[in-house]
């Protein structure tokens, strides 16, 4: 992880961002890049040396965490790696003064974040033409 983007670890977040949810997706590059990845946190997921997920983290008020910009690249799916880079959100909230911990899902992965403890919130809602709901995870 990494905060800001003067580093190896936010490239290789980007690299996937673009693959994922510009080329894979179709989202306009200008949602995709939309000049707020200075002030958060960049999570990157490795295997043998290959960036394989991500997840970005912005700050919010009140103890409240959001992750933004899960994704990982196509050819690595289905092995639990974005479910491992969550877990360690969790973690590293856990050991902080984070109470709770939110999050825009896509339907298509809502039942995911439902598995590893996420509780929606919100009706769904269209976001970059894509259905999602918000759910948020309790820390504390």
């Amino acid at each position: 992880m990494a905060w800001g983007k003067m580093n190896p670890v936010y490239d290789d977040a980007l690299g996937i961002r673009k693959d994922v949810f510009i080329e894979e997706q179709g989202i306009d590059p200008r949602d995709e890049l939309d000049g707020a990845d200075e002030d958060k946190m960049h999570y990157v997921g490795y295997v043998d040396d290959k960036p394989v997920t991500t997840a970005r983290i912005d700050m919010l008020a009140g103890n409240r965490v959001k992750i933004q910009r899960v994704a990982t690249v196509a050819d690595e799916r289905q092995h639990g790696y974005a479910g491992e880079l969550i877990k360690q959100i969790i973690s590293d909230a856990k050991k902080s003064d984070v109470s709770r911990i939110e999050l825009d899902a896509q339907l298509t992965a809502l039942n995911f974040y439902q598995q590893l403890g996420f509780e929606p919130v919100s009706e769904p809602f269209e976001e970059a033409g894509i259905q999602h709901r918000t759910v948020q995870y309790q820390v504390k």
